[in-house]
């Protein structure tokens, strides 16, 4: 059985600060966040925009890079969603 994609994402929270999540359904997450459903930071924080996303073959995959990027400073999560690029 294929296992399905997992897609790694950071979001702006309408305060301006940032949450990173990790997803089968990115679509529906960010509705559920915007909602006021998608976890208790956006839903004190929300509306919510993606700034950010990156797909990963599974879910472990998605939890390391998800893990990674919440290590990260503030800064350098703003270069990374600048550069549209992604970590390894």
């Amino acid at each position: 059985m294929k296992s399905k994609a997992w897609t790694v994402y950071i979001v702006r929270c309408a305060n301006g600060s940032l949450y990173t999540g990790i997803t089968n359904d990115l679509k529906a997450r960010l509705a559920a966040h915007n909602a006021g459903r998608g976890a208790k930071y956006t839903a004190a924080f929300g509306p919510v925009v993606l700034a950010w996303k990156r797909r990963k073959k599974d879910r472990s995959a998605a939890s390391i890079l998800e893990a990674a990027i919440k290590k990260l400073s503030r800064a350098e999560k703003d270069t990374l969603i600048a550069a549209k690029r992604s970590l390894k």
